[in-house]
C-alpha cells in the first residue's frame, strides 16, 4: 500500500506597512546648472544648499535646494542638456505638478512678481481651503504656489483639520471643502482637545438677544 504525505496547510504570509514619516526629497531631471539655480533659488527663493556629482551617473551634477521646511528638492543637471518649455507628460505614472506653500503675505505678491518676469500663469484660483496659482517652469513642469486659508489649532496639522473638514463636507452632502467646513472642523478639534470648566461647550449669545451698541474707533 502506498502511503501519501499529509497535506500541508497553506502558509500564511504576514505583510506589514513601511510607515513613511514625510517626504524626504523629490528629484527632477534638469537641463544646465544655471537654469536650475535661477529658477529654484532666483524665482522661488529656495537656498542652494549643496552640490555633488550624481553618484549613479558621473556625467551629471546633483544640486540640492531647501524648499523652506528643511526637506529637499534635488535636480540632476548636465551642461550639454537643453530643455524646452513644452508641458511635461501627464500620462499615468507621470508627475502632474509640484505645489509649494506660501504665506498669505507672499502669495498676495505672486501675480505681480510673476508678471515682472513675463511668466504666464493661471491667476489666482479658489480651491476652497486654499488659494493657488499655476505656471510652468523653464522645462515645462507645472508648479503650483499654494497658500492655506486657515491656521490649524495649536498641536494640530493642516492635514488633521482637512480630514475633519472632509468628514463634515461628506456628512452635509456638499461638493467641496469650503471655509464653513474649516471653521467648524477647527472648533470641533479645539473642543475635543481642550478641557473647560463650563457646564456647556455649546455656542452662546453673550448679549442674550439684546441689541448692542455699534463699535466705533473710540470704543477701543
Amino acid at each position: 500500500m502506498r502511503l501519501t504525505a499529509p497535506a500541508l496547510a497553506p502558509s500564511v504570509v504576514t505583510v506589514r506597512k513601511l510607515q513613511s514619516q514625510g517626504v524626504h526629497h523629490i528629484t527632477l531631471v534638469g537641463a544646465d546648472r544655471q537654469t536650475s539655480i535661477d529658477f529654484w533659488e532666483g524665482l522661488l527663493g529656495m537656498p542652494f544648499v549643496f552640490e555633488q556629482p550624481n553618484l549613479d551617473n558621473p556625467n551629471e551634477s546633483h544640486l540640492y535646494f531647501d524648499p523652506g521646511d528643511g526637506r529637499l528638492i534635488t535636480i540632476f543637471t548636465n551642461e550639454e542638456r537643453t530643455g524646452t518649455p513644452d508641458r511635461t507628460p501627464t500620462d499615468p505614472g507621470c508627475v502632474h505638478h509640484l505645489a509649494f506653500n506660501l504665506s498669505q503675505a507672499t502669495f498676495r505678491q505672486a501675480v505681480e512678481r510673476l508678471d515682472e518676469r513675463g511668466i504666464h500663469h493661471s491667476g489666482v484660483k479658489d480651491r476652497g481651503f486654499m488659494d493657488s496659482i499655476y505656471f510652468n517652469d523653464p522645462l515645462g513642469l507645472t508648479i503650483e504656489l499654494a497658500s492655506y486659508r486657515f491656521e490649524p489649532p495649536h498641536g494640530f496639522t493642516h492635514a488633521e483639520v482637512l480630514l475633519e473638514a472632509h468628514k463634515l463636507r461628506v456628512e452635509r452632502g456638499d461638493y467641496n471643502i469650503a471655509p464653513i467646513h474649516l471653521a467648524d472642523a477647527i472648533e470641533l478639534l479645539v473642543e475635543r482637545s481642550r478641557e473647560s470648566l463650563s457646564s456647556s461647550r455649546g455656542p452662546a449669545d453673550p448679549s442674550h438677544g439684546r441689541e448692542t451698541a455699534p463699535a466705533t474707533p473710540e470704543t477701543y
